[in-house]
């Protein structure tokens, strides 16, 4: 019998959890979110529940609101080879900018982190919207939405040449003769483009998955754009299911008009948990958060994300749609958290005190039992609206725990999710086949067509 198609899970770990007032609650000491042992913890609690990957977000500036929330956050690349190394199994994905970084460090920083941890290892692409990071770099302000999505769509294709410089068998290691690679087998890159200039090849041989996943974060027409073509896993924003049903099958269409196999491209919304034993427990779990926050903040979520001061907005009445605008337009945001959290509102017609309490950190939320979780989390799979989830629990570790300890065996008893990993690199955990290296499969074609391959070795 053909084994039924499961869900990836992955866990995305948001400082003291996904609710503003987490860290107040004092679940977690004040320096958790700079201490180590605090993600080796929460990594160890998703590894016994088999979960595909942990995934860290990352920005490069100091977000503006540090008089009330935790300000900065450990780099992800060095923060995640630490924990691979007290990990076996689950997968680790360090969100890097396009926006504020070069290829070839990049490319070599996140192939190193492959290595390292044995083939687990995701760059999760994003291109920063924001001034302040802008400034860090020597810019007065963020580039405009099309111009970042321009240098990170040559940034990926320098990446992956960089990736795939060394084909998989270039390494000879003759110590007899002393032979040690096959020079024909490392290629230069010589890319030039209106972005970037990188001969190659990569000084590190290819890694462990043939190259390291790809994971894209965006929804926007450039996101969109981006993904379909190069990525291995989405993050999505979706809030309600019919609009997750368009993305997907958006997504799946656009990787199969590149040629790809649309099987290996696995679209991952995302969704904020608050979970209790009953309902009633949960629901006081995420009025004690949202106290801690205050009404005041939760209206300032709605308003940074729609480009509206707070006190021009009334809490009990709709959005003002005319101020807002087209999505289109809006030049230096997040298009797609703007316009999840717009469809939610348009499709239930919720005030704007509603609406605030329907989204935490612009993902869907679910707050309820382990059962109701859980039967969200099918609903959406098998009507199919994602391959996976990306989890973003409200604190950290108990919203971790419970979730490992009480979802998933839900989901593994309808089949929808492993008991065990059925191999070691992240590729095998989201069911994809190993990187095909470019270089390798463009000499292929040449030689079955009855030329030499083309000449672009390093010495």
């Amino acid at each position: 019998m053909t084994q039924a198609k499961q869900m990836s899970l992955g866990m995305n770990i948001l400082g003291f959890g996904s609710h503003s007032g987490a860290w107040r609650q004092g679940e977690a000491g004040l320096n958790a979110y700079i201490d180590v042992d605090y993600y080796r913890n929460i990594a160890r609690i998703c590894e016994r529940g088999c979960l595909d990957a942990i995934f860290l977000a990352d920005g490069p500036a100091l977000p503006p609101d540090v008089a009330s929330q935790p300000g900065g956050r450990l780099e992800p690349t060095l923060l995640l080879t630490a924990v691979a190394a007290a990990t076996e199994h689950i997968g680790v994905i360090a969100t890097c900018s396009s926006t504020y970084n070069e290829p070839f460090n990049l490319a070599r920083r996140i192939a190193s982190l492959d290595h390292i941890s044995g083939g687990r290892a995701a760059w999760n692409v994003v291109t920063n919207a924001g001034d302040a990071a802008a400034q860090n770099f020597g810019l007065s302000g963020a580039p405009l939405h099309v111009d970042r999505y321009g240098r990170a769509e040559e940034f990926v294709e320098v990446t992956l040449k960089l990736w795939d410089s060394w084909e998989d068998d270039a390494i000879i290691g003759d110590r007899a003769t002393g032979r040690f690679a096959d020079p024909s087998k490392v290629h230069t890159v010589d890319f030039k483009g209106e972005h970037f200039q990188v001969k190659g090849p990569l000084n590190l041989p290819r890694s462990p998955q043939g190259r390291p996943v790809l994971v894209q974060a965006g929804s926007s027409e450039g996101g969109k754009a981006l993904g379909s073509r190069y990525a291995d896993a989405i993050f999505t924003t979706q809030t309600t299911l019919p609009d997750g049903l368009a993305f997907y099958r958006e997504m799946k269409q656009r990787a199969k008009a590149w040629g790809r196999d649309p099987r290996h491209l696995k679209i991952m919304p995302g969704l904020s948990t608050v979970i209790g034993s009953t309902e009633a427990e949960a629901h006081a779990r995420f009025d004690q958060l949202n106290a801690w926050h205050g009404e005041h903040g939760l209206l300032q979520q709605v308003a940074g994300r729609i480009g509206i001061d707070a006190r021009e907005l009334d809490p009990d009445a709709p959005l003002p749609w005319t101020q807002i605008g087209a999505v289109a337009d809006f030049e230096r945001g997040s298009h797609g958290f703007l316009e999840a959290q717009l469809n939610l509102a348009r499709r239930e017609n919720l005030t704007i005190r509603e609406l605030s309490r329907r989204i935490l950190v612009g993902h869907r939320l679910a707050v309820g039992t382990p059962e109701q979780v859980a039967d969200t989390l099918a609903e959406w799979f098998l009507a199919g609206a994602g391959d996976g989830f990306n989890i973003m629990p409200d604190m950290f570790p108990s919203g971790a725990q419970v979730f490992v300890e009480e979802v998933v065996p839900l989901l593994q008893k309808r089949g929808l999710f492993r008991r065990e990993y059925q191999g070691r690199t992240l590729r095998d955990h989201l069911g994809l086949p190993k990187a095909v290296n470019q270089y390798t499969q463009a000499s292929s074609a040449e030689l079955s067509a009855g030329l030499s391959p083309s000449p672009s070795v390093i010495y």
